[in-house]
């Protein structure tokens, strides 16, 4: 996801907008950019790659300007070069966007039509010719974004600078995040609170279709129909210091590495020790009454929700439809008045997800929502919701938010479970003694760090890997491949180990390791029986399994990794561990970019 800050100051404000683009660098992005005013004219650095390009560009000649806005471009329409990194000119008017605009080619064709002359490829260029057409007309900036934003069609969130009001910066949002920050002095436009935090720690969270008017002196802010509305000032509590890798080489690694700690903070919220009882969030609708649910999510959090499914099934006996977001809505799914839609995002501004959610409560869903930003619209738009506790998560590939959404969904699950009568009080007080094991487990299972870089060798230069599992070890296999290929670009795959022999057996020859997850247990057995199939082939088979599954299947496997041995209910979060480690180090070894992989974004803010 792209990354915006603006500043209106009292002095020049060129490196604080550059210090505001590192502390967003988690996002992802391929080119960056700054502009200023400075007498009446826009000064402009651009680069392409990674930010220090644009600090040389900096180095090379200095910006000036007290007011500013500034953009990490993550690209949709448009390579990314220069002439397509933000800001955007256009004549009097200067912008960065979050986004798309859906109904660009129309919008671009009118304004070509009518003299216009585009520099970019981007849709975002469109915009700022639009507003630039009607300041010229004689209208002045408020006038003109007010003009402006209704006819746009997408999801954006979008910084406004102006040549000739010098004093001010506009900023508008449409299901992407935009915030704005009170200084002293000055004020502040950022993509959240993490951008601003240096600067300050007031800030309000623009809703949806709000837009800002930022001087030196006040903040107004508008709704959709132009009215004057307040927003909430919170506290952010954002602080540079969470987002510092500390000791640790790359964000990924310090995350994975969190695990234990924010596991624990996350149940803590959850669970009653002393009672034995899961809690939830006051709950306004009767959880018993609910006879089905649909979990829609994006990548990670989508294999988190298919977790979640076998233990509401399992547990509470619930039937569960799971849905990637980006195929919800246009499946046209049959929803039954009264069902829960529970969504599961990161970030909480997932562009898929979140109208996956609107759609979900138009048809008549209670809507509950896990994400690790209570502040995010789609946690400002639940029924129930249930934060992780994960902190900020900088690097894309995603590793602690995953682990506390399932500590997350074990925890409903078994809330749903003693609602339904399906579960007794001595079966939830063993539930709560087994999610308290978890975060020690995980440790345990960090303990093998050094063993697990020592395998990475056997699979970097590989092409092609598989992992396999049964049960919920299934989608672990699915996030392993997925946390493989999207840092060290090794393609790999996740079956379920029973469907090898439906065909993916014919991909094994002694060249593609194949990773097998499979903690001993009622599935164990037949998880083996599938992994003889592939050693049979010439197979070259990494076991993850504990002490007790080494022993019984460990030998002839090029490698294995131990796991502790614990209770099937947070295997899951326990198993995460070795997949996330293995595509860490493999990463490391081939020299890939580990916290900022190719072509990815931390959360996509476009369908």
């Amino acid at each position: 996801m792209c990354g915006i800050v603006g500043i209106v100051g009292r002095e020049p404000v060129a490196q604080r907008l550059f210090d505001g683009l590192k502390r967003l660098e988690y996002r992802g992005y391929d080119s960056a950019g700054i502009c200023t005013v400075e007498n009446g004219e826009f000064a402009r650095r651009r680069a392409e790659g990674k930010l220090e390009n644009l600090a040389r560009e900096l180095a090379r000649s200095a910006l000036p300007g007290e007011v500013g806005i500034a953009h990490t471009r993550w690209a949709t329409h448009g390579a990314p070069t220069v002439d397509n990194a933000h800001p955007h000119i256009a004549g009097p008017v200067a912008l960065v966007h979050n986004g798309i605009i859906e109904n660009f080619k129309p919008l671009r064709d009118e304004l070509i039509a009518d003299g216009r002359k585009f520099l970019s490829e981007t849709d975002s260029e469109v915009v700022a010719h639009l507003v630039a057409r009607e300041v010229e007309r004689g209208s002045s900036p408020t006038d003109a974004v007010a003009m402006v934003l209704p006819r746009l069609h997408g999801a954006f969130a979008i910084a406004f600078l102006f040549r000739d009001y010098p004093d001010q910066l506009i900023g508008a949002r449409m299901g992407a995040p935009l915030t704005v920050g009170y200084g002293e002095g000055e004020n502040y436009l950022g993509s959240d609170a993490l951008a601003l935090a240096p600067l300050t720690q007031k800030i309000a969270y623009l809703d949806e279709g709000d837009w800002a008017v930022v001087t030196r002196d006040r903040i107004e802010i508008y709704d959709r129909s132009n009215a004057p509305v307040s927003r909430e000032i919170i506290e952010s509590g954002a602080s540079a210091a969470q987002i510092e890798k500390g000791n640790y080489r790359h964000y990924m690694q310090k995350e994975i590495f969190e695990q234990p700690l924010v596991v624990a903070q996350t149940l803590q919220s959850y669970v009653r020790p002393f009672d034995g009882k899961v809690a939830l969030p006051d709950i306004d609708f009767d959880l018993s009454a609910v006879k089905r649910i649909t979990i829609v999510a994006c990548g990670t959090s989508f294999y988190a929700g298919m977790v979640a499914k076998y233990w509401f099934e399992q547990f509470a006996r619930v039937p569960v439809d799971l849905d990637v977001a980006s195929e919800f809505r246009y499946r046209e799914p049959v929803l039954e008045p009264g069902g829960l839609a529970l969504f599961i995002s990161q970030s909480g501004e997932t562009a898929d997800t979140l109208a996956a959610l609107r759609h979900a409560r138009a048809e008549g869903q209670i809507i509950a929502v896990v994400v690790n930003v209570p502040t995010s619209s789609m946690a400002r738009e639940a029924d129930l919701l249930l934060p992780t506790h994960a902190g900020p998560e900088i690097g894309v590939a995603s590793t602690k938010a995953f682990t506390c959404q399932l500590s997350v969904l074990a925890a409903l699950a078994a809330n749903l479970a003693r609602a339904k009568g399906r579960m007794s009080e001595d079966e939830e007080r063993a539930v709560v003694e087994h999610l308290r094991e978890a975060p020690e487990a995980i440790n345990n299972a960090l303990g093998h760090d050094e063993d697990i870089a020592g395998i990475a060798h056997l699979v970097a230069p590989a092409r092609d890997v598989l992992y396999l599992g049964r049960g919920p070890d299934y989608p672990m296999a699915l996030e392993g491949a997925l946390k493989l290929k999207e840092i060290s670009y090794i393609h790999a795959e996740g079956y379920a180990a029973g469907e090898m022999k439906h065909g993916p057996i014919a991909l094994i020859d002694d060249l593609v390791p194949v990773i097998v997850i499979a903690p001993s247990g009622p599935l164990f057995e037949k998880t083996v029986s599938n992994m003889q199939e592939v050693r049979a082939r010439g197979g070259k088979i990494i076991l993850i399994s504990d002490a007790k599954g080494l022993a019984d299947a460990g030998e002839g496997c090029m490698a294995t990794i131990e796991m502790p041995e614990v209770h099937p209910l947070i295997a899951p979060l326990v198993y995460a561990v070795p997949v996330q480690l293995l595509a860490y180090h493999v990463a490391v070894a081939k020299g890939t970019d580990v916290d900022q992989p190719r072509n990815l974004a931390k959360s996509v803010t476009v369908e």
